[in-house]
């Protein structure tokens, strides 16, 4: 996955070396196609946002398209670097929201999202800032897995739940967890030869 933008739009949103320190984040991103970077190619705003509401504070980047609607989101993780999270949402213009009512109204507001499902697909990623000549835009952003801890995933499971996202396997099963399960079916004889460093 590798995409690029234009010098006048890499202006108002961040950078692929900004995304690139931020880590590993929860990415909801529209279906379709472009999968995971579309948004991001198409994006001519961002905005910080913070919101309160039944599950706790959660904090997340907002871009928006040429029509002004949303098209991509970043969520900040427990396993985010908080610091470049908080350098990146300094220079970005603020928004934030505390969810109204009680149990009833976030009952309602969850059935809601699950009725429209669809609308956002969840993906765990870290960002790379890849070199690329001017004239093709500039550097180029990559996306690759990313890997959660415990409390990571249950904060990704709750994000996309919120966003009326039936977390998929991929919020279960990181990277981490795949490669244990490899590691013990792999033929015993993988582990007596050492890689030799030099």
């Amino acid at each position: 996955m590798a995409t690029a933008l234009s010098p006048a739009i890499a202006s108002v949103v961040p950078t692929p070396s900004q995304l690139a320190a931020l880590g590993t984040v929860l990415c909801l991103h529209r279906p379709g196609a472009a999968r995971e970077l579309g948004g991001w190619s198409s994006a001519r705003r961002a905005q910080a946002h913070a919101g309160l509401d039944f599950d706790g504070m959660h904090e997340s980047l907002r871009f928006f398209d040429a029509d002004d609607a949303c098209c991509w989101q970043l969520h900040l993780l427990p396993d985010s670097d908080f610091l470049a999270w908080e350098r990146l949402a300094a220079d970005l213009p603020r928004c934030s929201d505390v969810a109204p009512g009680g149990i009833g109204e976030r009952l309602w507001r969850g059935l809601a999202q699950r009725i429209r499902g669809g609308l956002w697909e969840a993906s765990v990623l870290r960002f790379q800032s890849v070199p690329a000549a001017p004239e093709d835009g500039g550097p180029m952003l990559v996306a690759s897995l990313g890997t959660l801890s415990p409390l990571g995933v249950d904060c990704a499971r709750r994000i996309a739940r919120g966003h009326g996202i039936t977390p998929s396997s991929s919020l279960d099963d990181c990277c981490c967890r795949r490669a244990a399960a490899a590691a013990r079916t792999a033929s015993p004889d993988a582990y007596r030869h050492p890689i030799p460093l030099s």
